[in-house]
Formats: structure tokens, sequence, C-alpha cells
């Protein structure tokens, strides 16, 4: 596949907006490599030429990727070759998966209003709010991810 200026343009921005959420910018730049090539799945060798990078930086890269389930590695009966593509449903299970933030907050601020038990309601309201949020979105992002699978499904995104 040839990665044109738009392509290479797309890649980039890839990588600066996984650097700003926290991984780095190859990482960021191998997601966004992966959404796009043809075929779906790379070799290491194949990324290392395509984003022009280092193949130990690619390397350590696909190591944190693969552990946060965002890439994932596949072979091919006969091919003793190692391949790699974004990880099947990647984006809900990303999401599922930082679903323990919300409690923490919720717990954190819980926390905060009863070391402030004490103080006017001014004073908690902040706390109560964060509470209260993160509450409310324990409770509805699964339900909103539920309803996605259902929509995943009748769009044909299963194998994704």
């Amino acid at each position: 596949m040839e990665n044109t200026e738009k392509t290479q343009q797309f890649i980039e921005v890839c990588g600066l907006y996984f650097e700003g959420i926290g991984l780095t910018r190859i990482a960021g730049r191998i997601i966004g490599w992966l959404l796009i090539c043809e075929p779906p799945h790379q070799q290491q060798s194949e990324l290392v030429e395509a984003l022009g990078a280092s193949k130990s930086s690619v390397s350590v890269a696909l190591k944190d990727l693969t552990m946060l389930y965002l890439v994932e590695r596949v072979s091919f009966p006969g091919d003793r070759r190692t391949y790699y593509r974004t990880a099947k449903d990647m984006w809900s299970r990303s999401f599922r998966a930082r679903m323990h933030q919300l409690t923490e907050l919720r717990l954190l601020s819980e926390r905060g209003l009863e070391a402030l038990q004490d103080a006017t309601p001014e004073r908690r309201k902040r706390l109560s709010f964060m509470r209260d949020m993160n509450g409310f979105m324990e409770t509805e992002f699964p339900r909103m991810l539920d309803a996605w699978d259902k929509i995943k499904k009748d769009k044909g995104y299963d194998d994704l």
C-alpha cells in the first residue's frame, strides 16, 4: 500500500493524539498505520519501513500496545512469521478497561466529602459534582457500551 502525504498526515495526527493520552508517539503512529494499511496485518519489519522508525522503538511500542489490548499478534497456517493488527473491538475493550477509573474517581470524591463533612455545602459542591458525575457514568457507560454492541452486530462490525 502506498504511503501518501495524506496517509502520512493521518498517521502523524494519530501519533500526536495517542501521545496526548499517555502512549508514546510511535505507538500512536502504529495504531494509525494499522487502521489504514492493506493488508490489515503487518510484520514488524513492514511497520518499521512504513513508519520510518527504528526497529527497537517499534518493538517496544508493539509490546506496550499488545499489553494494552490495542494491538494483537496474529499468525497464519503455514506461515511462521508474526503479524500485528488492531485488536478486535479495540475501542470498546479500551473503554471497558478504563471504566474502573470512574469508580476510583467516585471513591476519591467520597473520601474528600468525608474529609469535609463539617464544611459548608458550597465548599463541598465541587466534590459532590465529581461524585455525582462519576456515579452517573458508572451506571450509564456500561449501558451505552451494551447498546453499541447491538449496533455493532447489526452493522456487521463483529469481525473488527
